[in-house]
Order: C-alpha cells, then structure tokens, then sequence
C-alpha cells in the first residue's frame, strides 16, 4: 500500500507551488513537476575528448550505490594488518579467492566473491570530517558547517541527480518506466534524536526535481544495538541489526513538507491518494490528465500504476533469497535495489544510516568499536554485499551495473582507548569497493603503508570515483551542468576517469 507520510519540518525549497500538488503530494514526493521541464541544458564534450578504455564507456546501463555512513575502518574490512597486533586490534585476517588479496577474518562470505571485486585501498582526500556531501558530489572544498546545511546554495548535485538530470537532457520526451535516483531506506538521518538532515544526496542547484525519490521501511528493529557513546542512556531496538519478515519498503515524502502546506493539506492528499487507487481507470480517462504533459505524466504514473511498488515489495521474493541478504535493514535495501534496477531502475542508493541516537551512529566508531564490528556492522555487511554481487552475477545483471561500496573517510590506524576501543576519523587512507558495470574483477587499487596511515602508490581521490562511475553509465566526467547563474560545473568535480579500475 502506498503510504504519503509527513511532518511540521520544512527542509527544502524549489518545490512547485501549484494546485497539483493537492493531487497526491508530488512535491513532497521528490517530483517537483512545476518546474522539471525548465532546467537548462548540460554541455557534453565532444568524442574527441574522450577515450574508451576497451569498451568501457557506457557499459554500466545502473548504478547501485551503498553508503556505510560514518566511515568504515578499512583495517576491519578490505586492507587489514594483522602483522601488527597493536593496530589490527582483536580482529585478523583471511585469504579470499583472489591471490594476495586478504580481508577482515570477519568477512568469510565475502571473501569467497572477492574475484568480482576491485578493492581501492589508496583512497585519500584532505577532510576526515563527515562529509557525505563531499564524497557524493563534485563539491571542491568542504566545511563541516555545510553537513546539516541540506539546501545551501554553495552544494554541487548528488550523483544520482546528474545521471538523472542527463538522461532527462538526452531523451527529454521519454518516460522512464522507473524513477531514475532512488534512495532507501529513508531520507538520510531521519531516524534519530537529531534529526537535522545531512546534506548530499539532493539535486543542488539542478533543481529539486532531481532529488531523490526517497522511501521509507515499516519493519521493527529487533536487535538492541551496542552503545555508541558511554553516556548514551536509552538503548535502541536497530533494525540494521535485524528486523522481521513483514518489513517494507514504501514510497515516503522524505518527511519534508513545503512551508505553504498545512497539514490539513497534506491529509487532503493523502486521502486523495487513496480515490486514486481505488479508481485509476476513471482518473485515467479524466482529460485534464491527458492535457499533463510527458513529465506530468510521469510523476502520476507513480501515484497510479503498480511497478515502482511492485519492484519495492521484498515480500515477493522468496525467504530463501531474503535471508541470504540478511534479515536486517541494509540486507534487505540490498534486495529492494536489486529488484529495482531490474525493473528499470537507473540509480538506486542504499544508505546504511544512522538509527535512534546520531552521535557515533552506523559506522562512526569512536567507542565501542570492536563489539559494533562484531556484533551489528560486519555481520550485516558480510551478509548483503557479497549476496547482491553474487545475484546480479547469476541473474547476468552484474557486467552492466555499476555497485559501489563507498563513505567518507575511512577510520585511524591507532586504536584509542575507550570502552570498547574506537578509531577516530581518518581520510589520509582509506579503502573503496567496486563490482561490475565495466570495473575489473578480483583486483587491487593502491596500496598503504605498514600501519595503512597513508598511501604508498596511486592516491585516488572520491571526485575520481565519481568521473569512473560517470564515464561507466556513459557520461563524459568532464561535461558540465550549470548552476542557477548558468555557470558550468563539471560533473565530478576535479575528478578524473582512473582506467585501472577498469576491466
């Protein structure tokens, strides 16, 4: 069921003003449809520009993007030092099936799928801060006061909103059967006792028409999660760490309301949604429906027809399949995003986010380190990523979608002394994982020092990540996109396509 949930936070702007939006929420919905048909035109480069690396351009036809917010150590997940007791900490090291590629002990599952995966241990950039906005986006510098600012006009468009944005320029009389920028399970840090939305994941200056589609999850949590801070008195019930069989996913107003919109209103909608599904022949028949134009139509074919909530019912695949993901929150964004680019899907984000308390929340491990590796995070990971590699790959999915394990930073070598132990943040090294759409199977990117404090050989910024990943969904990093003053930004930022993470 098509659920349009919403609160009193007004936490963006741009969208339409319309009497439309008193027909199904669109605007809340991400699909600001007032203003989709007046962004101005992106500048590709020319074909001379660009080489291809053995047919790697446009070989990835999606993209699914996994964000572990809060940064996972790289020395309990792709690039461990077991040779030094003092910085691996209580946690070893195991072969995979990919020579000379060792990986957390913690990780088994994972360490049998490695021969799909190229492992970037040399990623670096100079702000181990919390920039989620930095890593997503071809944003130059960064500022921590810029994480919570959502809507500031100095962001540059998340990832997903430019491929969107692209391929509304390319076709823009076509209808995509799907949303092409999707995020699960919610609306980035909506979940928690400070829920001041991260910046990021939002279409800056494109226009908020290029947001994500954002859904939400109605399953419980059931695994009470270890500590994040030794004050922290409230224990939470983490559906990252486990939830039930009935959870699902839904289409959500990302719990933003436009301040014009009382919620009186909003009710209006909701109860406006529900004669739509009761009767979508009739409103299929309305003329001033078929006035809307192609993107109109678009938008109401969300509201109307059964794919996108068809693609986001996990319930219909078999338990078998859903257990293999893992029973948990991210296992199960993992499955939904896999059906989803399977049914169309263009750009699909799973973001393992933070859950009840935002301080050190998800993978920020200052204190408790070691029990939340344990008990909450490698568990869950080990169980969705190698699942969905493995499931793109027998469903021959995977050699034309792009998967990308990325965060922020990455985590320091030393371990610190607080309860539980903990490692603070750390960008001078860290590591990145990718799979299919064109990327190398079963290699190693880079490589750190002893301790993994810093980069030996071949640093490889995010902004690179970014060009890569662009030029594999058929996009010339170096094309622009303009911002609200028609100035031309490129694409990645200074990033620059890396062909040794190609395949």
């Amino acid at each position: 069921m098509l659920q349009i949930l919403g609160t009193k936070k007004t936490l963006c702007d741009g969208l339409t003003r319309r009497d439309f939006l008193q027909v199904g929420g669109l605007g809340a919905l991400g699909l600001n449809v007032a203003n989709t048909t007046r962004a101005p035109a992106a500048e590709p480069l020319g074909q001379d520009r660009r080489k291809d690396f053995g047919g790697a351009f446009g070989r990835a036809k999606s993209c699914i993007l996994l964000f572990p917010y809060g940064s996972p150590s790289s020395h309990e997940t792709f690039d461990p030092k077991p040779e030094l007791p003092d910085i691996q900490g209580e946690m070893g090291a195991i072969a995979t099936n990919v020579p000379g590629l060792r990986i957390c002990d913690r990780l088994p599952r994972l360490a049998e799928v490695m021969d799909k995966v190229t492992v970037v241990r040399s990623m670096t950039h100079p702000y181990p801060v919390h920039g989620l906005a930095y890593a997503v986006t071809g944003l130059p510098t960064y500022t921590p006061e810029l994480e919570t600012l959502a809507r500031d006009n100095r962001h540059w468009p998340f990832i997903g909103s430019v491929v969107d944005y692209l391929e509304r320029q390319r076709a823009p009389a076509a209808t995509a059967e799907l949303p092409r920028n999707i995020g699960l399970p919610w609306l980035v840090n909506s979940k928690t006792d400070n829920p001041a939305v991260n910046a990021g994941p939002f279409a800056a200056f494109l226009g908020g028409q290029y947001d994500p589609l954002w859904t939400d999850f109605d399953g419980p949590g059931l695994h009470i999660a270890p500590k994040n801070t030794v004050g922290q008195t409230e224990r939470f019930r983490n559906p990252f760490g486990g939830t039930t069989a009935e959870g699902r996913f839904h289409l959500s107003t990302a719990a933003e309301l436009p301040s014009d919109v009382s919620m009186e209103r909003l009710r209006m909608r909701r109860s406006l949604l529900a004669q739509f599904d009761r009767d979508r022949r009739r409103l299929d028949a309305d003329p001033r429906v078929q006035l809307w134009n192609t993107r109109q139509q678009m938008a109401m074919s969300l509201l109307t027809s059964n794919r996108m909530r068809e693609a986001l019912d996990i319930g219909r695949e078999p338990m078998e399949v859903r257990e293999q993901y893992g029973l948990n929150l991210f296992g199960q964004g993992c499955l939904a995003a896999r059906r989803l680019i399977e049914s169309g899907g263009k750009f699909v984000t799973v973001f393992w986010d933070c859950f009840g308390q935002f301080a050190n929340g998800a993978w920020d491990t200052h204190q408790y380190h070691f029990p939340r590796m344990k008990e909450l995070l490698l568990p869950g990971f080990d169980a969705a990523f190698p699942t969905l590699l493995t499931d793109l790959d027998n469903r021959g999915l995977l050699d034309e979608t792009l998967v990308i394990w990325m965060s922020e930073h990455g985590r320091t070598p030393t371990i610190n002394s607080k309860p539980g132990g903990g490692r603070e943040h750390w960008s001078r090294a860290y590591s990145v994982a990718l799979a299919g759409g064109g990327i190398a199977r079963g290699k190693i990117v880079g490589q750190t020092t002893r301790d993994g404090g810093d980069v030996l050989e071949n640093p490889v910024s995010p902004k690179d990540i970014l060009a890569t990943a662009f030029y594999l969904l058929g996009i010339d990093p170096q094309t622009t996109v303009p911002d609200r003053q028609g100035r031309p930004h490129p694409v990645a930022g200074s990033g620059k396509l890396r062909p040794e993470l190609l395949g």
